[in-house]
This record gives C-alpha cells, sequence and structure tokens, in this order.
C-alpha cells in the first residue's frame, strides 16, 4: 500500500515539474481565436514550426497577408492557455500599432546610411571607421523593433488578455518562463528587446495596475 501511494505521489510530482510542461496546438488554436477575436484581428489558421528556439512571430506583409508562426520549443516551456494568449496578444499589438510599417522605414533608413558610408570610404583611417559604421548600420536594420515598440506590445498584450476575458498577468508568466528557461536577454546596444529583468518587473506592474481595475 505505501509503495502504491509512493508511486502516485512519484507521477503527480513528475506532471507538476516544470520540466515537463507544455501546451498543446489544441491549447494554442483556442487561444489564438480567444485573443483574436477579442482584438477583431483577422483569425487565420497558425502556421506551427518544429524548431527548438521558443517563438512566436507573424510573418507580415501587408493587414491582409500575413502568417502566425508558433514553434513547438515555446510550447514546451509554457504551461498554460493565457501565456501563449499573451504572447500572441503581443505579436497582434506589433501589427495594430503599425510597428511593421515604421520599422521598415527604419531599417531602409539605416541600410541606406550603411551603402553611404561605405561608399565614403577611400582607405585609410577614415574607411576603417566608415566602414564600422557601415556594419553597425547593418545591425541596427536587422535588429527589429525597438525596445520602446517591444514595450508598447507588451502593455497592448496585457491589456488585450484582460479583454478576451484572460488573467492579466499571463503574459508576464510566459516572460518569466523564459527566464526559468534561462532565455533572457541582457543588456545590449544591438538587442531590440528590453533586458528581461526590466521588462519582466514592467509586465508585473502592468497586469497589477489592471487587476486592481476590476
Amino acid at each position: 500500500m505505501l509503495r502504491k501511494i509512493f508511486f502516485v505521489f512519484a507521477f503527480v510530482s513528475m506532471i507538476c515539474d516544470s520540466s515537463f510542461a507544455s501546451v498543446t496546438e489544441e491549447v494554442v488554436n483556442a487561444a489564438w481565436k480567444r485573443i483574436a477575436k477579442a482584438d477583431g484581428f483577422r483569425v487565420i489558421p497558425i502556421t506551427y514550426e518544429q524548431k527548438d528556439s521558443p517563438n512566436a512571430r507573424v510573418k507580415f506583409k501587408s493587414q491582409k497577408d500575413f502568417s502566425v508562426h508558433v514553434t513547438t520549443g515555446l510550447m514546451k516551456i509554457l504551461n498554460h492557455e493565457d501565456e501563449i494568449a499573451g504572447v500572441l496578444g503581443h505579436e497582434i499589438g506589433h501589427v495594430k500599432l503599425g510597428h511593421y510599417s515604421k520599422g521598415v522605414g527604419r531599417n531602409i533608413g539605416w541600410a541606406v546610411l550603411g551603402g553611404l558610408l561605405g561608399r565614403a570610404a577611400g582607405g585609410g583611417l577614415a574607411g576603417s571607421a566608415a566602414q564600422t559604421a557601415g556594419n553597425v548600420a547593418i545591425k541596427l536594420a536587422e535588429s527589429g523593433f525597438s525596445r520602446e515598440q517591444e514595450v508598447e506590445a507588451d502593455d497592448y498584450g496585457t491589456e488585450l488578455l484582460v479583454k478576451a476575458g484572460y488573467r492579466s498577468d499571463g503574459l508576464y508568466r510566459a516572460m518569466k518562463a523564459f527566464k526559468d528557461n534561462n532565455i533572457i536577454t541582457q543588456p545590449d546596444g544591438f538587442n531590440s528587446h528590453p533586458p528581461t529583468e526590466r521588462r519582466l518587473s514592467h509586465l508585473k506592474s502592468k497586469s497589477d495596475s489592471l487587476r486592481q481595475k476590476k
């Protein structure tokens, strides 16, 4: 009898262990439909990518031409529907806030600047400096959204969680899952995402303020 109780306890412990946590495609699909409909966003099938890296993204061409992608790596580190809903709400935020069109303009600007600096370089120290500046410009062009835009999308996704009837801390807990799995962003001049600790602090504050308004 004691051995039977031990095995039951071990099995329950295994299920509760975060290393075994994951969300299924059914959970992701349900979260996507609910969060998108709450925003009036077009619901399209999600493209699942068999990749270990945890990520969700919108492959965007226009408001009428885009696709939504979720990796299996992301699904493995999340525990609940409201967490993936928060991540997807964040991605909706990038679209609805116009970050893609703004980002394209900014990236083109940096690329043009890099090209001009490169052509202006005649060699020597000045040429080397210009080449370095050109490389910096290209790096910035590839960095994606600005940190300000990431924070705006975090706020949008958190507010959308509440609008869809989810807990306000879904995105916060999703971000904490990244940290718990040692997937963090350090302060860096080239990182587009805000440092993880600062982002978690902001998400917690945002979530608490929305919960207090209820």
